[in-house]
């Protein structure tokens, strides 16, 4: 089974490359594939700092790729973005498949500490194994210099994970982000299989109960939020998780755009305004 990144396709656009590559996870104990968009390089020397982006419920490593149209922006900023998978794939676990919102593209971006659901730690993978993979394998990228951003459960991933791991990524945004998982069907779905009954577990994946625990956050967490989403009030909550930062005097800029919904073209509109505000954090 091949550790080491092995490329599948490759793609021009906007004068770099889109690349897909595919490799044995050991954290996730299958086969995983992930993007990388390089940007144009002006040197052979040249490393790139990284975004790495979350995808939401459903997806794979290619929605953002295909959809968002960030590469235009990444590419005028020199920010390569990563693009991993959404859960682990190809293990066969009984009732995997069931339901759009749990197992296959939902690994929700934690661990799994149910035995049935073991291999699903992506937490882990995005976190750990991944970015050590980069480092070893692609000498043009910088992971030391590195943000996060993500969708739905993947801006969920993403506000947990950076709230987490301050010393290691440099800023954070999100669109339409799954703020309060515990308080809302999708999270506890999830957290019950994933994590089990225990609610204690749960609040150490929930980006509003995390924010009262970090306060050295310096970087202004930026949100945008569709006002035409239909899953805002019954499963986004962002204004939960605005609150709570302003409780803790954590940095938030929190934008709900009118008449936008939960869709790429949501995401499209507004992408290069954090393709910049990762850029800035980067300090390019």
């Amino acid at each position: 089974m091949e550790t080491k990144p092995a490329e599948i396709s490759s793609s021009k656009m906007f004068g770099g490359y889109n690349k897909r590559y595919k490799h044995f996870s050991t954290t996730l104990g299958c086969s995983m594939t992930f993007h990388i968009y390089f940007p144009p390089s002006p040197s052979t020397s040249h490393k790139f700092p990284v975004l790495y982006w979350l995808s939401g419920l459903t997806c794979t490593d290619e929605n953002f790729i295909i959809k968002s149209g960030a590469q235009r922006t990444a590419s005028s900023e020199g920010v390569a973005l990563i693009a991993p998978d959404t859960s682990p794939r190809g293990l066969n676990v009984e009732g995997e498949a069931d339901s759009w919102d749990f197992g296959l593209g939902a690994g929700f971006y934690l661990n799994a500490t149910q035995e049935k659901w073991k291999n699903w730690r992506m937490y882990d993978y995005v976190v750990k194994e991944l970015p050590q993979l980069l480092s070893e394998n692609f000498p043009r990228l910088d992971t030391s210099r590195a943000s996060i951003s993500g969708h739905s459960m993947g801006g969920h991933g993403a506000l947990t994970i950076y709230l987490k791991n301050l010393d290691k990524y440099k800023s954070v945004s999100a669109f339409s982000p799954i703020a309060n998982p515990i308080n809302c069907p999708w999270g506890q779905k999830a957290f019950t299989n994933y994590l089990g009954v225990n609610k204690a577990s749960w609040e150490e994946y929930d980006a509003t109960c995390l924010i009262a625990k970090f306060h050295d956050v310096l970087a202004t967490i930026l949100i945008d939020q569709g006002e035409d989403d239909k899953f805002l009030h019954d499963q986004l909550l962002p204004k939960k998780f605005e609150e709570a930062c302003r409780k803790g005097n954590a940095p938030v800029l929190l934008r709900l755009q009118p008449g936008y919904d939960h869709s790429y073209y949501f995401i499209a509109t507004f992408i290069d305004d954090h393709i910049r505000h990762h850029a800035q954090a980067l300090n390019l």
